[in-house]
């Protein structure tokens, strides 16, 4: 199940491309488009899931948004959205999943964090995304404790600077993204897969005594 933020066009056409690759390699997918931000939309992507596939062994949150603007400039409907994107999306996700979740005996939940919430520099604290990332990271080890009893895992994955799609750069520019990649200890940036392996594994049976815990893939940074 591929969530969208949103629900213009270009975003959903991006989403049915995903599903399209998905789906030639043998999967099984859905597209539903939402906003995240909004009280409800999470609710209502768990129920599609639920009456389209049957049952829900497995929820991976991946939204979220850099927000740059420093702690002086930051104004209150800023850190509002960051949290309803990132730690109230995830809750809402996560509670609506549990009861499915807990007649699985093998659950697996995976919310990607960010290296904001562990790495502060002069001019890069990045506030809003600091804290909602790091308030998501305080729920997913919750959550990791109410499910380990049915033997389902929670746990977080932390990736450094990764290199986006082409020509969707984020908030940085390319001379920023070069930047990033020479700071970094392995003078790389993160790539997609890399990602994607650590989820995997995090979703797998292999991983069924790994819980609570929070995973950097991000080359070194935080150890900066």
């Amino acid at each position: 199940m591929l969530h969208g933020q949103g629900a213009d066009a270009a975003g959903r056409a991006r989403l049915e491309a995903v599903a399209e690759t998905c789906r030639a390699a043998g999967a099984d997918v859905a597209v539903h488009c939402g906003n995240l931000a909004t009280a409800g939309a999470a609710s209502e992507l768990v129920a599609a899931a639920q009456a389209r596939f049957g049952r829900i062994d497995a929820l991976v949150h991946a939204a979220g948004f850099a927000d740059r603007r420093s702690f002086r400039d930051l104004p209150r409907d800023g850190l509002d959205r960051s949290l309803a994107v990132m730690p109230a999306a995830f809750h809402e996700l996560a509670s609506a999943a549990l009861p499915q979740l807990l007649q699985s005996t093998a659950a697996r939940v995976v919310a990607i964090s960010s290296f904001v919430a562990h790495r502060f520099v002069p001019g890069g604290t990045f506030p809003a995304s600091a804290a909602a990332k790091a308030a998501l990271e305080a729920l997913v080890k919750c959550l990791a404790i109410e499910l380990a009893a049915s033997g389902g895992t929670a746990n977080v994955v932390v990736p450094g600077y990764t290199r986006k799609d082409e020509g969707r750069l984020g908030s940085l520019d390319p001379a920023a993204w070069q930047k990033a990649a020479a700071a970094n200890p392995q003078q790389r940036l993160a790539e997609p897969h890399d990602i994607a392996a650590a989820v995997t594994f995090l979703l797998s049976t292999e991983a069924g005594h790994v819980t609570g815990a929070v995973l950097p893939v991000d080359g070194g940074l935080t150890l900066m």
